[in-house]
Order: structure tokens, then C-alpha cells, then sequence
């Protein structure tokens, strides 16, 4: 099948057109090619597929789902959404059996979950009773994953009452660097404050969620190149977390002050430089195809509306090694008849959404 678009790119503005042949873009015509998009010239939107940098395929709104079937589905829903390209940022279940699914987005995997006991949501994880298994855990799972490695870097510990780091600094250390010498990338959930100076100076790539950062840590992640993915329309239910915390006083005031502070804690992580990717931790508390929503919660944290599609598109894809829209690369693209930078309201309803070749709608 050859296939044809045209409209306008992003950062630029600049009108592009692309032809399509067997699932691949060409710069250069291709004689017989059917216009699908464009065919009344560059008035519409042409961009590389979108990114959900954070989210679980295989994590659904009441646990660990227990067949592929509603995995699909799940990738399906990202589809349909313009997000051809999910970093799963830890999945209970072994997804991948869809990587040889043409019509499903790329998932890059992270496996599991890498928590202490009774430290993390139940069933999510692998639990390791003693922590100096670490690093051993840490190498499997970049053997198992497509590049990534996703830590719990802390979680409420019920003795303290409170969030707290679940690993020692010299035990991150050797686990971060086991997964670097496998070739693959570490990632952390981290709420609070403790657990992140650990985490960056233990040369850890990415903080999940990052709403105890601080002045301090801020300096520590443009020191070492920390990417920050802040999942913010998941830090919208920190406050019915806190009110679930039941006889945890202290710990449900902390999530609130995190809440609180947020905005302004990730906004000064944008102004010193720290890179920053959409990701909506879909999954248990949030529905699958909500990348627009993300999108627009950057903007709220002084991303310009074009930096803010950026991160959920050509910035994410060059973060994650992925081409965006060059000669040769693979023909993902979601393409709107109205600007994506005017909001979610666009963003939410493509015109076509080109997977590998195949145009959805």
C-alpha cells in the first residue's frame, strides 16, 4: 500500500509532506500513492506519533489484569488516542506477546516492579526480602525488559507512618550500574523527598512522579542528567489518597503537602533544565488514552504549548531512541485538521492516526 500526507510540522511550523510505502516514510514522491490526509493541501497537522512515557499495560482500575485480551485493549484505547508509543513503566503480566501485533503501539517494557516486602501495591511487584539481591534483580530485569529497569525508590512504611526510602545508598549504586553494564536505563517511583539524593547520585536515569524534589535535587538531576517523567494528572489524586490513609495521620498530610507544592516543584525542575516527558501513569488510577490530558497539565507548569507536545511526541521519541518523522523510519503519525497547541479538545479527536501504515480513525 502507498500512501501519501501532507500539512504542517512541529517545532517548526513548516509544511511537510510524507509518502508511505510498506509501513515505512519516504521523503522522496512515490507514483500511485493515495492522499490520505492533505488532500486539500497544508492546512492541517502532521506529527510524529505520540508518547506516553509512564504508563502500565497490564495494570487496570481494580489490579493486575490476568489475560492478554484486556491488554490489547488497553493498547488499543492508546491507539486510538495518537500514542504509538508507550514506555511501560512496570507490568505484572508478560506482554510481550504484543510486540508481534502490527495494528498495537510499541511498547518498550520495563518488567517488573522492584519493591521490599509489603512496600509497594500488592501483587505489583517482585518483592525482595534482602536488599542486597538488589543488583542481581536489577540485571534480570534489564535482560527481560526492552531497555528499562523500573525501581520503587519509596512507599509508605507503616512502622514510621510515613514515605520512606526502601534502599540503601551503596545497594542503588550497585544496582544501577549492574543495569548499565546489561546496556538498559533505571527508573524510580518517588513521591517524597528521602529517597531522590540517593537515587541521583547513584547515577539513576529517570524520577517517576518527582513531587519531593527540592532546590537541592533539582542541582542533583541537571548535575547528572536526570530526566523527570512528573505524571501529573496522576498527582490529582493525591488528595483521596490522603484521605484513604485511615490511621496514618502523618503520612496523609505529607501527600497533601506533596500535592500542594507540586506545580511549583516541577516548574522550577523545567526552569534549571531537567529534562521533562509526558507520562500518565495510566493504569490502576488512571484510564488508558489520557496523553492529551497530560499534554495540557505541562502547560501548567510553564511549557510552552508547542515544548508540551514535544515531550509527548519528537522530544520523547529522541529521549527513548526512537526516530520521529525521518526518511526510512517507521510511518507513525497522528495528523489534525486544527493546530494540536490549541489543547487537549484537539488533541483528543486526530484525523488520522497512521500506525506502521495503517491509517485509523
Amino acid at each position: 500500500m502507498r500512501l501519501h500526507v501532507r500539512g504542517r510540522g512541529l517545532p517548526d511550523g513548516e509544511p511537510v509532506e510524507w509518502w508511505i510505502v510498506d509501513g515505512v516514510l519516504r521523503a522522496e514522491p512515490v507514483s500511485g500513492a493515495e492522499t490520505v490526509f492533505g488532500a486539500d493541501g497544508y492546512g492541517g497537522w502532521v506529527l510524529p506519533g505520540l508518547v506516553d512515557a509512564h504508563c502500565h499495560v497490564g495494570l487496570g482500575e481494580h489490579g493486575v489484569l490476568d489475560n492478554l485480551d484486556d491488554c490489547v485493549a488497553q493498547a488499543e484505547v492508546e491507539r486510538d488516542a495518537g500514542a504509538l508509543l508507550l514506555r511501560d513503566a512496570g507490568s505484572p503480566i508478560d506482554t510481550r506477546a504484543l510486540a508481534d501485533r502490527d495494528d498495537l503501539p510499541e511498547i518498550i517494557r520495563a518488567g517488573r516492579h522492584l519493591a521490599r516486602p509489603k512496600r509497594y501495591s500488592r501483587g505489583f511487584a517482585l518483592e525482595l526480602e534482602d536488599e542486597s539481591k538488589l543488583p542481581e534483580a536489577v540485571a534480570e530485569q534489564a535482560r527481560f525488559g526492552d531497555g528499562w529497569v523500573k525501581l520503587v525508590g519509596d512507599w509508605i512504611d507503616r512502622e514510621v507512618g510515613d514515605l520512606a526510602p526502601l534502599w540503601s545508598d551503596d545497594v542503588l549504586k550497585a544496582a544501577i550500574d549492574a543495569a548499565h553494564a546489561e546496556g538498559a536505563r533505571v527508573t524510580a517511583h518517588v513521591f517524597s523527598e528521602d529517597a531522590l539524593p540517593g537515587l541521583i547520585k547513584a547515577g539513576i536515569d529517570c524520577i517517576e512522579h518527582g513531587t519531593g524534589l527540592t532546590d537541592d535535587t533539582i542541582d542533583l538531576m541537571v548535575e547528572h542528567g536526570t530526566a523527570l517523567v512528573p505524571t501529573l494528572i496522576n498527582i490529582a489524586n493525591f488528595p483521596g489518597i490522603a484521605d484513604g490513609a485511615g490511621k496514618f495521620p502523618r503520612y496523609a498530610q505529607h501527600m497533601r503537602d506533596l500535592h500542594e507544592k507540586c506545580p511549583a516543584r516541577i516548574a522550577a525542575a523545567r526552569e534549571a533544565g531537567v529534562p521533562i516527558y509526558a507520562g500518565t501513569d495510566a493504569g490502576s488510577m488512571v484510564a488508558h488514552g489520557r496523553i492529551a490530558d497530560e499534554i495540557d497539565a505541562l502547560k501548567g507548569i510553564g511549557m510552552s504549548p508547542t515544548e508540551a507536545l514535544g515531550a509527548a511526541s519528537w522530544a520523547a521519541r529522541e529521549w527513548l531512541g526512537r526516530p520521529a518523522l525521518v526518511d526510512g523510519a517507521p510511518a507513525d503519525l497522528v495528523c489534525f485538521s486544527e493546530d494540536p497547541r490549541l489543547g487537549a479538545a484537539v488533541v483528543k479527536n486526530p484525523d488520522a492516526v497512521i500506525l506502521r501504515g495503517r491509517v485509523y480513525t
